[in-house]
């Protein structure tokens, strides 16, 4: 979910179940009809009638006397000023949570926090609870979402693990966001169960992918960063079935000091044995959740393994792969990745170290993320001047 804080705040008549998740709007001149649906965001002495409800900024002196009669109403604290059109926001009596943000490069939704596998990397713990609420919650969220909205995701957790009901989500997504595309992360292992594969194909949905990890090419080592055993196997015929059905697979591979050892040679596997997916994803590592539990275990610099991610984009460029080079500094890469590095680190977790105050390339740099400055960085940032 996208937010990821709760802030307390003062509310007035947002106890309503059914008004729990609110549109944003800052237009004045909105129909009539309309209005009925959205929450006005008030940021100066404009108060338009008819709004079913109003989300006030700072400075708060004399606004209550100028809202409609009846109004309901809640205080923002000065935080929230990037609201904005389009935005989709959930209130409870205490609390304010940022669903969807418009203007964002990244909305992601979490479908569960419960997972089949047990990664040492994982940036989402699992947890054993029942949490089908966040499917109610998503269902929800889905119509309000902007038609223009290029793309969504869904993530976890494992998603796959609600079957049907997730199924059900994307088929609604589809209904409802014709043009947007959709892009879910999954370990894999359910697309095992060729029915399962194929009530995915038949969702018919034009621009669909499927992300899913492959840790390396010996099973052992797979089975050993996701703490499953037998998992690797499962998730190669995961992508296979889903290949067999012609649908989108792209292929993640996060780098750390369990998978950089086999880097090459995992990227030779995916050339020889899975040259039909449609998209490798190289990525750095997130400093959160289980990898600091794991951080002795998993942190290596980038500086320490530009050569073999070179390497590996190398072998993945020369059989003709769409490969992309995630979640790492600019200066950390060697010039040959080219074309293959992204700006991938979502807008409001992401951040640059004091050492790239004077860099000339921050604009086509993805930085860090937020965790990754806190908790440690390479110290072989090399500024471009």
């Amino acid at each position: 979910m996208l937010g990821g804080k709760l802030v307390t705040v003062q509310t007035e008549d947002c106890t309503d179940k059914t008004r729990e998740l609110w549109s944003v709007s800052e237009n004045a001149r909105l129909p009539q009809v309309l209005r009925t649906k959205k929450a006005y965001l008030v940021r100066g002495k404009t108060i338009p009638e008819g709004f079913a409800h109003y989300l006030i900024l700072p400075p708060y002196d004399g606004i209550e006397g100028r809202l409609p009669v009846g109004a309901a109403y809640t205080f923002l604290p000065d935080d929230y000023r990037y609201l904005g059109e389009g935005d989709v926001i959930r209130l409870s009596k205490d609390a304010i949570r940022v669903l969807f943000r418009a203007t964002a490069n990244h909305n992601s939704f979490l479908v569960t926090e419960q997972c089949n596998n047990y990664c040492l990397m994982c940036s989402q713990p699992p947890k054993r609870h029942d949490d089908r609420w966040l499917v109610d919650e998503i269902k929800s969220l889905i119509p309000l979402i902007p038609r223009g909205t290029s793309e969504i995701g869904f993530t976890g957790g494992e998603p796959t693990l609600f079957g049907d009901e997730f199924l059900a989500l994307i088929r609604l997504a589809k209904s409802l966001l014709p043009s947007t595309a959709i892009h879910v992360l999954s370990n894999g292992r359910r697309f095992a169960d060729m029915e399962f594969a194929e009530k995915w194909a038949t969702i018919g949905h034009n621009d669909l992918m499927v992300g899913i990890p492959v840790y390396s090419d010996d099973p052992a080592t797979h089975d050993y960063v996701v703490q499953t055993k037998g998992a690797f196997d499962e998730t190669i015929l995961g992508i296979l079935n889903l290949k067999r059905l012609g649908q989108k697979v792209e292929v993640r591979v996060v780098i750390h000091k369990q998978t950089i050892g086999r880097l090459p040679k995992l990227a030779q596997f995916i050339a020889r044995n899975l040259l039909f997916v449609d998209h490798v994803a190289l990525m750095g590592l997130e400093m959160t959740g289980f990898t600091l539990a794991n951080l002795d275990e998993l942190w290596i610099d980038p500086a320490d393994y530009r050569d073999d991610l070179s390497e590996a984009v190398s072998i993945l460029r020369d059989y003709g792969i769409t490969t992309s080079v995630y979640n790492h500094p600019l200066c950390l890469v060697n010039r040959d990745i080219g074309d293959a590095y992204r700006k991938s680190i979502s807008d409001w977790k992401n951040e640059f170290a004091p050492e790239c105050g004077p860099c000339q390339r921050k604009a086509d740099c993805g930085g860090f993320f937020s965790s990754g400055i806190r908790y440690g960085y390479s110290q072989s940032l090399t500024p471009f001047l």
